[in-house]
């Protein structure tokens, strides 16, 4: 071989040697979601689309690669397959961890930057009735900047933020009264009968009580929650004897009102019980409890017990 032929074919392998491995790594990221995820992350919305776009065709059944890649569609400007890719993902992920509520936002905020206002109004609308609950997402995505103004926009937008936090609403307040720490005394005689913990927990969802008899190891726990669905207060009560009790009923007269039902017991009677919580001003809660055998027909009190608001005087001892 000649020298000059001998030098083209080690410039030719030289070249292929470099070339191969490049395409093989260009390849491999294609199929690889660890890049498409990183590129997603970075808003690199040109490399997460081609990315995804070929994770899509590999595994066209997977509701995730299309749902990015709607997104990235959006954000390279490529809205009508944007809205192509979201109509796949909702069919695909129907029942299989993709919130339909979340694909509704997603068409709605690609028909915003297609200044379509008739068509985002109306996706919004369907993704705030289905449950969306991301109002960050709402206020910081800049395709709904030039419908910020837009009465039907604020409504909606409203409603986000009341799916978020719908224990926000004035019902979930009514029995704050009883939340803090407490020593809790017999109403009649003042003998200590126990304390009490109570807290607003799950974003002020549940009044949390948690009972600690005085003088014994009894202890017990209830929940207290508004059902909107029902439109009323309901408590669930267990505690370390295995017993459970279940009350509802409302705010009535400032005074928060259980009943329970016709409970059989292990004697074979029936027990129905009333019980009230009384708001006696800043710091001071009575509860009172009577059960009636016969249908309501008699009442026997149960406990009476009155509430003080724990005070820590520790904090200046020595």
């Amino acid at each position: 071989m000649k020298p000059a032929n001998r030098a083209f074919v080690c410039l030719a392998i030289a070249l292929f040697s470099v070339i191969l491995p490049l395409r093989l790594l260009a390849q491999a990221q294609a199929n690889d979601p660890v890049a498409a995820d990183a590129a997603y992350t970075a808003h690199n919305w040109a490399a997460a689309e081609n990315l995804y776009s070929s994770l899509a065709k590999q595994s066209p059944d997977n509701a995730r690669f299309c749902y990015r890649l709607g997104v990235s569609q959006r954000g390279a400007g490529h809205f009508r397959p944007a809205l192509e890719s979201f109509s796949k993902a909702r069919t695909l992920g129907a029942g299989k961890g993709l919130p339909g509520s979340l694909v509704d936002y997603e068409v709605g905020t690609t028909y915003a930057a297609m200044g379509d206002s008739s068509r985002a109004i109306k996706a919004l609308k369907d993704a705030a009735d289905g449950g969306f609950f991301q109002p960050d997402r709402l206020q910081n995505d800049a395709e709904w900047d030039p419908l910020r103004n837009d009465l039907q926009f604020v409504a909606l937008a409203n409603e986000v933020k009341h799916n978020a936090a719908p224990c926000e609403d004035a019902e979930f307040r009514q029995f704050d009264f009883w939340i803090g720490d407490w020593d809790v005394a017999s109403t009649a005689d003042g003998v200590s009968r126990g304390s009490s913990h109570i807290a607003s927990e799950m974003g002020g969802c549940v009044i949390w009580e948690n009972w600690t008899s005085a003088g014994s190891s009894y202890f017990g726990k209830s929940y207290n929650t508004y059902n909107l669905n029902l439109h009323r207060w309901e408590q669930y009560w267990v505690d370390k004897s295995a017993g459970t009790i279940f009350f509802y009923g409302n705010l009535k007269d400032g005074v928060m009102d259980y009943w329970t039902d016709d409970v059989p017991q292990s004697n074979g009677q029936k027990l129905r019980r009333h019980l009230q919580f009384f708001n006696l001003g800043p710091g001071k809660v009575r509860q009172f409890s009577q059960g009636s055998t016969d249908g309501g027909k008699t009442w026997q009190v149960e406990y009476d017990l009155t509430y003080n608001r724990h005070v820590d005087n520790s904090a200046g001892a020595p």
